[in-house]
């Protein structure tokens, strides 16, 4: 019999917070109960057992917090759910809920503290006790980090058997039974003499009593969905067009707007002139904010051709108009005074490069766009005493808190009601939208107002990925690398996230060298310092944050280190890594890829390894130089996940991670002139095309106990890999990013 759990019902909402977290917040503080959303609008006959399981007469509703952003978690958290409370997926009903402080993240923190994540010191878990308690203190419902999986895994299992035994013991109490003689399948309960009880007819009995408090959670050799190929779902609503997303919505008497606010981001409007706008078919009202203007029309398109014939006097840009500024900005930054922290110093590494054959060399990476699928928008109602918005987004509480504080409400006067997204990659994280369409709705009170951001105004109001360098310094001796210097000069989008958010971070950002300084290798003299680079142009989490940058700088310099000293980058990745982990993704990509076997003239192989939110992911690249350009032939990836809960998602997530990865380093960028972003729609950032796509085979590891998520770890060895086979079929190093500027791409 495998391990099994008894989970108290208080236990799986304080979780380890509790611990130390209290020392810092109050005791009381950590360990209270958050509230239960559900139990707010229960009526007689509800069953409300925790935050996430409601019963009826009418039927069954599962509550799926996190946002799904086109990943399948609301579909992968009602299977946790699902698992446990003995129902199939096509017994219940799935909403993502109100806000709430039950949904807080408890995960999350994990990936905030200065600790690598496979450090189990008692400092590090300390401090993973201490942000534990900030997140539930805050009551912070967040979706992002790739954190949904592992923030639900057990909480949610635990609602489904606290729901589940709730509902035996009503069976018991009803039917006279003894508890232990009753099973449970397909939303019944089974009586011994196989009698069948609808869960909802136990509803309003199980209403009446205290939830069961210690439950068991199953054997994995007794799961039916976790692990096993289950249908999303989504995917029927996905593959036929019927998937309602927030771009979709409509209301009864809604108006359409449309903004246009200063391409300088971040600046404001002096003026403008809509003389050739008023009276356009269909507008109705234009809107003059601080920051730019609305128009307000009977469709959208009508809205966006107005927004194009007023003429608008934008302020200058609160950062530098040239890119070359920026960059220069970044090359200044490598100096003491801006130094962040030195993140890893291993052995001594300027006495190891004094009188050794030093081999250097430096890296870029520019800003990249979120670009999801669907441009942002959002639907708002503002009356006096209530606003209601529907919107997708990954922090719908702060959301809320944020709207009542622009309109001068209380937070219980907001209702925020999350929506399914066409992607984010941190988009969503931000609150662009969620201003300007409350800004538009209180100048129409009582109205529904629908706002839809173009897709060229999605591109000038993002808020990139960090624009960064880094200097590497390193030594071989014998055929072996022995020294590994690298500093990494980046802006810190997380400051600059949090700036927006008036939650600064103290300390260090332990993003600006992640990927890099929590590398999983035993180099004998090893040192990776952060510098941090005034904030230039806005940036935000883009999908792998830190990693995404730091991860090619890391990987693409050891490849550099083990070339010149003579070595095989397989076998000496192999040879330097020190985590078990880590070499087991290694060892299983050069199994899948067939490493060293001959290749074809002018074929190359290229791999990466990087740890990003605590799930180390190795990744091999095979290319072809054609005489029009590179062929990028096949890709093989492998990570450590703990536990694959939903196999056709997480083949089908890691391989979009790896297509994302390699199709920014191959193509995307964003340049700023007169302080305008140069790139405004898909053909100037287009990413990787269709007939570029490569064979993809993906391969997940179960041998760590720790859930781990999957969303954004197949991202940051992408660039690095395909940059390391380029080399090997061309003997051509890249070492800025996008590589287009470099080579062509067949």
């Amino acid at each position: 019999m495998g391990r099994l759990k008894t989970i108290a019902r208080r236990s799986f909402l304080v979780g380890s917070a509790a611990i130390l977290g209290g020392v810092a917040f109050g005791t009381y503080l950590v360990k209270r109960d958050p509230a239960n959303p559900l139990s707010a609008d229960a009526t007689a006959g509800d069953a409300v057992f925790n935050p996430w399981v409601k019963i009826n007469a009418d039927g069954i509703t599962l509550v799926t917090p996190h946002t799904d952003l086109g990943q399948g978690a609301a579909s992968m958290q009602a299977m946790l759910i699902a698992e446990e409370l003995d129902v199939e997926l096509d017994q219940i009903t799935t909403t993502p809920g109100v806000p709430a402080g039950a949904y807080y993240n408890t995960a999350l923190a994990g990936e905030s503290v200065p600790f690598r994540s496979n450090d189990d010191s008692f400092a590090a878990e300390a401090m993973r006790s201490t942000m534990g308690a900030v997140m539930k203190v805050l009551g912070a419902q967040v979706t992002g980090g790739s954190t949904s999986v592992p923030d639900s895994f057990d909480k949610l299992r635990m609602a489904g058997a606290v729901a589940r035994e709730t509902l035996k013991a009503a069976a018991a109490a009803e039917t006279g039974f003894d508890i232990a003689e009753l099973k449970t399948e397909a939303a019944t309960v089974i009586l011994p003499d196989g009698t069948r009880i609808e869960y909802t007819s136990l509803a309003a009995r199980a209403a009446e009593m205290e939830p069961v408090a210690d439950v068991e959670l199953r054997d994995p050799s007794e799961w039916r969905l976790i692990g096993k190929q289950v249908e999303r779902m989504d995917v029927v609503a996905k593959s036929t067009g019927t998937q309602t997303y927030g771009i979709d919505l409509k209301l009864e008497g809604m108006v359409h707007a449309s903004v246009r606010m200063n391409p300088r981001k971040g600046a404001l409007m002096e003026g403008f002139d809509a003389t050739a706008a008023q009276g356009m078919r269909g507008v109705s009202q234009i809107i003059g904010l601080p920051y730019g203007v609305a128009v307000i029309a009977d469709n959208t398109w009508r809205a966006f051709r107005a927004l194009d014939e007023i003429e608008y006097d934008w302020a200058r840009a609160p950062y530098p108009a040239e890119q070359d500024t920026h960059w220069a900005e970044v090359a200044a930054s490598f100096k003491p005074e801006r130094l962040d922290k030195e993140w890893r110093h291993d052995g001594d590494v300027d006495a190891a490069l004094e009188g050794a054959a030093v081999f250097e060399a430096e890296y870029r990476a520019p800003y990249v766009a979120h670009q999801p699928l669907e441009p942002l928008s959002a639907m708002a109602l503002v009356t006096a005493d209530r606003v209601d918005i529907w919107v997708a987004h990954q922090m719908p509480g702060f959301a809320e808190q944020r709207i009542a504080k622009r309109l001068g409400m209380k937070t219980e006067q907001v209702f925020l009601h999350n929506q399914y997204a066409g992607g984010s990659f941190g988009h969503r994280l931000e609150f662009d939208n969620v201003d300007v369409v409350v800004d538009v709705a209180r100048e129409v009170m009582g109205t529904p107002v629908k706002l839809t951001f173009s897709r060229e105004e999605d591109f000038a109001q993002d808020y990139n990925r960090q624009i960064g360098m880094a200097r590497g310094r390193g030594a071989h001796a014998d055929g072996k690398v022995t020294v590994l210097d690298l500093d990494i000069a980046t802006v810190s989008s997380s400051r600059s996230q949090s700036s927006r958010l008036a939650a600064p971070i103290p300390g260090p950002d332990v993003q600006l060298a992640a990927g890099a300084w929590n590398m999983r290798y035993a180099v004998p003299d090893l040192r990776v310092r952060a510098y941090a680079v005034p904030e230039l142009a806005p940036t935000s989490s883009w999908r792998s944050v830190g990693a995404s940058t730091a991860g090619f700088f890391a990987e693409s310099f050891l490849d550099e280190l083990i070339h010149a000293a003579g070595a095989d980058p397989m076998e000496e990745r192999l040879r330097l890594v020190n985590d078990p982990d880590a070499r087991a993704v290694l060892e299983a990509v050069a199994e899948m890829s067939n490493w060293g076997s001959p290749l074809e003239p002018r074929q190359g192989r290229g791999v990466a390894l990087v740890t990003s939110f605590g799930v180390p992911t190795a990744e091999v690249v095979q290319v072809t130089e054609t005489d029009d350009g590179i062929k990028i032939d096949r890709v093989w990836i492998a990570a450590e996940v703990g536990r694959v809960v939903d196999p056709v998602t997480f083949e089908n997530v890691v391989a979009g991670g790896v297509i994302w990865g390699l199709g920014h380093a191959m193509n995307s960028e964003i340049t700023y002139s007169d302080g305008r972003a140069e790139q405004d729609n898909f053909h100037l950032a287009e990413g990787m095309r269709m007939h570029q796509c490569p064979v993809i085979e993906v391969r997940g590891l179960e041998n760590n106990p720790t859930v781990r998520g999957v969303g954004e770890p197949p991202v940051p060895p992408a660039a690095p890999a395909l940059a390391n086979a380029i080399f090997a079929a061309t003997g051509t190093r890249l070492r800025e990013m996008p590589f287009f500027h470099s080579v062509d791409f067949v």
